[in-house]
Parts: C-alpha cells; sequence; structure tokens
C-alpha cells in the first residue's frame, strides 16, 4: 500500500526531487511515527499524514505529522534548537546540507519556569534598540465569550527606540502598529488577526513569534526563545482547539511578571484602560 503522504513544493525543493520520490513510494518513510503537533501516534498507511522539515543554519530533521494537525511546510528554527529536537524526535529523520535558513538570530536568555515567562533580546524588522532590551513572554489564557483562548503577552524591560533616531523614547506600540497589531479597548474582545505573523509550536513547546519574511520571503523570528518554553496541557489542547493565539503587547512596566491568570487579565485590563495594550490574533504554525 502507498504512503498517504503529502510534502509540500517548499518541503521537496528543501530535500531534493529525488528524495520526495522515495519518500513518496514509501522507501524511506516510517511506517508509524508519532506526530510532531499533538505527540499521538501516526501510520503513514491508515491517515493522511505531512511532512514536516524543521530547518537550522547546518541541519534538518524531517518529521512527521496527522496532516489534519498541521499542513506539509519548511519551519526554521535555530541550530540548538534543532540539536534539542533531534534528541526527542520520534520516528525523525536528520539530513545534512540543507541551505542556511535566514533570519534565525542567535538568543542569550533562559526560561524561568516557575512563572512560564521567558526574556530574550528583541528580534525583527523595526525591533531593534540601540541599546540592550530584552522581551518578555508570559503564557496564559484570556477568557473571551466564555471560551478561554491561549493567548502570550510581551512586554520589553526597556524602553525601545525607533531603529536610527537615536533618541531615548519608546516606540514599541507605534512600531507594532506598523506591523498591524491594533489598540486594545476591552480584553473581553478577540483582536484582529495580523498578516503573515504566526506563533510556532514544536513538540509541545513554545519556539518563535514569526514575522513575514523580507520581499515574500519565508518568515523569520520576530521573538524566539532561546530554549523552546514549556506550555501547560491547557494551553496547549486550547492552541490546538483554536489554531489561534491572542498576543498582546505593552510596553515596560505596563504589565509586569503577574503568577496567575487572573492577576494576568487584570493587568491587561489596566493597561487597555491607560491607551497602551496592543493585540493581534495569530495562528499557530508548526503545531
Amino acid at each position: 500500500m502507498s504512503p498517504m503522504l503529502d510534502v509540500s513544493d517548499d518541503v521537496r525543493a528543501e530535500i531534493g526531487d529525488e528524495e520526495a520520490a522515495r519518500l513518496l513510494a514509501g522507501d524511506s518513510a516510517p511506517d508509524t511515527y508519532d506526530c510532531t503537533s499533538c505527540r499521538a501516534p501516526g501510520d503513514i498507511e491508515q491517515e493522511r499524514t505531512s511532512t514536516v522539515l524543521f530547518v537550522g543554519e547546518e541541519t534538518a530533521v524531517l518529521a512527521f505529522a496527522h496532516a489534519s494537525c498541521v499542513p506539509s511546510q519548511v519551519i526554521a528554527v535555530s541550530e540548538e534548537q534543532l540539536q534539542d529536537a533531534v534528541r526527542t524526535f520520534a520516528g525523525g529523520r536528520r539530513k545534512a546540507g540543507v541551505p542556511d535558513a535566514p533570519g534565525i538570530p542567535s538568543q542569550a536568555a533562559a526560561p524561568d519556569s516557575a512563572s512560564g515567562r521567558t526574556a530574550d533580546p528583541a528580534a525583527g524588522r523595526g525591533e531593534s534598540a540601540p541599546r540592550p532590551a530584552v522581551l518578555g513572554v508570559t503564557c496564559g489564557q484570556v477568557l473571551i465569550d466564555d471560551q478561554l483562548h491561549p493567548a502570550l503577552v510581551i512586554e520589553p524591560t526597556a524602553p525601545i527606540a525607533r531603529p536610527g533616531s537615536g533618541g531615548s523614547g519608546d516606540d514599541f506600540l507605534p512600531l507594532l502598529a506598523e506591523q498591524g497589531f491594533l489598540p486594545v479597548e476591552d480584553v473581553a474582545r478577540a483582536p484582529l488577526p495580523v498578516t503573515g505573523w504566526s506563533v510556532l509550536l514544536a513538540m509541545g513547546r513554545l519556539h518563535a513569534i514569526l514575522q513575514p519574511g523580507v520581499a515574500g520571503g519565508r518568515p523569520t523570528s520576530w521573538w524566539q526563545a532561546h530554549q523552546p518554553l514549556p506550555v501547560t496541557d491547557e494551553w496547549r489542547t486550547a492552541a490546538h482547539r483554536t489554531r489561534t493565539v491572542l498576543v498582546y503587547a505593552a510596553p515596560v512596566g505596563a504589565i509586569g511578571q503577574q503568577p496567575r491568570e487572573d492577576l494576568l487579565r487584570e493587568a491587561l485590563e489596566k493597561a487597555a484602560a491607560q491607551g497602551v495594550l496592543v493585540a493581534a490574533a495569530m495562528p499557530v504554525t508548526g503545531s
């Protein structure tokens, strides 16, 4: 029986026509696998399966996922994250010699596992600061219309000035507004989607927030965790259910590090009332 395997054009371009043909013929694909999205077992001969290629600076990992969980695609990650993935992939295969993935910066901070918060250098077009600044990222859930939605709250640890301005002001929110983030007037209403942005989950962990690539190229990391950030089972389940993450952003000092979701909600509502909260809805990429 031929495998029910999907190989996207992007994946084919990376692995080559010969390897793609071998996969589709069943010569180099495993019969069973653990889905890189939901981690449940899958059977290539019994259910439609996606090939997902994680590409680093020097290596790549070809993984498999239920097509109902995620489409076949290429996902750019850091080499460090990829090496971590090599140790944990079940049924994955390593392939050398894949072209470098553009736009993946090196990061230098680790997550605080007690609070679910991580801090990493600000990355992305229009977000670099002339002095050191990191983006704090907090995972939580927001109740909207009696339904819990997975959310990320972004807050820098210092003001972020517009590149080249030479000033000392804080342009964090205006820069995000230029990318399509909209002011939040009521936290009880879901923010609108922003074109080209997404949240990268892989192997059940938060890896990055991706922004549109230059001139229509492959998306690049706006924020990327130095180490993949664990999320709660409830957060991950909500992300799989909605396939969307609500991303909120506020300037330094507006939110703070809140130990509980009810306190995080109160901080969001306070920031919205003060007019210093923007947000956007982003699809989940990868898993």
